[in-house]
């Protein structure tokens, strides 16, 4: 499956629209995460086409995980890089805010004029993702990385494997 930065968006404009707590970038790629995961021990392929790396805290979307440390670090890009592509099209959808902690930088969402786009999906995807988004949608952050561990195949691939 091709990497999908449309749907990445509307899934992540849905759970603006649908009031998904304390979604930050680490919240949502726990979120892509388990939704691509359980779409595809249900269907047998994932909704949004990243690849999911097992990291210390929790899963990590290589693709969109890329994206948020170019855009939480301020890093230049080459304007024929494709990263710049997918932050253009992510940023034709959402606004991003850097938030600056203590001891991290956190990226949050805003939603702007769009509206989330079902047609993009097919029955089976956003039957996943609503579920998903809805049984998740009070955890915090920390919350969301304690439930991927909670899964088999992440606890046992090895630290820097690909999950998914």
């Amino acid at each position: 499956m091709k990497f999908d930065i449309s749907k990445i968006a509307n899934a992540t404009l849905y759970m603006l629209e649908n009031k998904v707590e304390n979604l930050n970038d680490k919240k949502l790629c726990a979120l892509l995460f388990m939704i691509d995961y359980t779409h595809q021990k249900k269907h047998e392929e994932t909704i949004f086409g990243d690849e999911y790396i097992k990291a210390k805290r929790s899963p990590k979307a290589k693709i969109m995980g890329d994206i948020f440390d170019i855009i939480a670090n301020d890093i230049d890009l080459e304007e024929d890089d494709e990263r710049m592509y997918i932050i253009t099209e992510f940023l034709e959808f959402l606004d991003i805010e850097i938030l600056e902690k203590e001891k991290f930088i956190e990226l949050g969402f805003v939603k702007m004029e769009e509206e989330y786009d079902k047609t993009l999906f097919t029955q089976k995807e956003r039957n996943t993702i609503e579920s998903i988004a809805t049984k998740y949608a009070k955890e915090t952050p920390r919350q969301m990385s304690n439930a991927t561990f909670s899964i088999e195949k992440v606890r046992t691939t090895p630290l820097g494997e690909v999950i998914i």
